[in-house]
């Protein structure tokens, strides 16, 4: 540029300055956008929780017409813990796992992530640990039993007794339209915690047992399948009764089967 006539240098230089503008226009709006994508992650991972004081209650079928897996009604108790006031939904899933396999996707991040596996589950809880620090886990059977019936009421459902009010607490067959729907637009149960009878079934971490062989330490996940909780979008009432019981194969998917997390503190 020495060399250059005075008025081809600044000639030169106005290009250089319109190129830098341009470049500048075009590259702010991936920049901000970045920031924004980064912000909205850590907004999904900031997932609610509702802390459940512990006790002891009476677990099993209580009303006397339940399945023989429910019996014998025998006195539980827990800890203190934590639980998921909302079902884990396909906005926090796609977060941590840059994914979405549910069914029901066109439902929305707001409605329960689905057709995820109890070993999916699992590597998802691996990440979200990763990712904030904490310990998320998925709930005992005995502390999702404890928490759907309020804190071990006696509650038929999670929330009430009354087979009348129960399209007022949960989404199954005879409202869903056959689908899952955005969590926490029924009532919640007495302890805040929305939807755990109805939308979707629930993961717990217990290996299937019954009852009567709680004791028998040679139950082995090799040989048995995990257990799901609550009831989904296709079921009948006596499905969404918070002490039935599901026997799944933990690699196994399905439309109405998602999970709520736990964590002890």
């Amino acid at each position: 540029m020495r060399n250059m006539p005075e008025n081809s240098r600044l000639t030169f230089i106005a290009v250089l300055l319109s190129i830098f503008a341009v470049y500048t226009a075009v590259a702010q709006p991936a920049i901000v956008e970045k920031k924004k994508d980064v912000k909205k992650t850590s907004q999904a991972l900031n997932y609610a929780m509702v802390h459940v004081k512990g006790g002891c209650f009476e677990m099993g079928d209580n009303f006397g017409d339940g399945l023989s897996d429910e019996l014998p009604v025998h006195t539980v108790c827990v800890k203190d813990f934590f639980i998921g006031k909302y079902e884990v939904t396909q906005g926090l899933w796609r977060a941590v796992m840059k994914s979405n396999p549910s069914y029901f996707s066109k439902c929305g991040d707001d409605c329960p992530v689905e057709e995820v596996s109890w070993d999916d589950a699992q590597e998802f809880i691996l990440k979200l640990n990763k990712e904030t620090g904490r310990k998320y886990r998925l709930p005992t059977e005995a502390e999702w039993e404890y928490a759907a019936r309020s804190g071990g009421k006696l509650e038929k459902w999670s929330g009430t007794s009354d087979e009348q009010k129960l399209g007022e607490y949960a989404w199954y067959g005879a409202n869903s339209g056959n689908s899952t729907h955005p969590v926490g637009r029924k009532k919640p149960n007495g302890l805040g915690i929305y939807d755990m009878s109805g939308n979707v079934w629930e993961w717990v971490q217990d290996v299937y047992k019954h009852y009567a062989d709680a004791s028998d330490s040679t139950h082995s996940r090799r040989h048995n399948g995990s257990v799901a909780r609550g009831g989904g979008w296709m079921g009948k009432p006596k499905d969404l009764r918070a002490s039935n019981r599901f026997y799944v194969y933990p690699a196994h998917r399905y439309s109405n089967l998602g999970f709520r997390l736990a964590r002890t503190r």
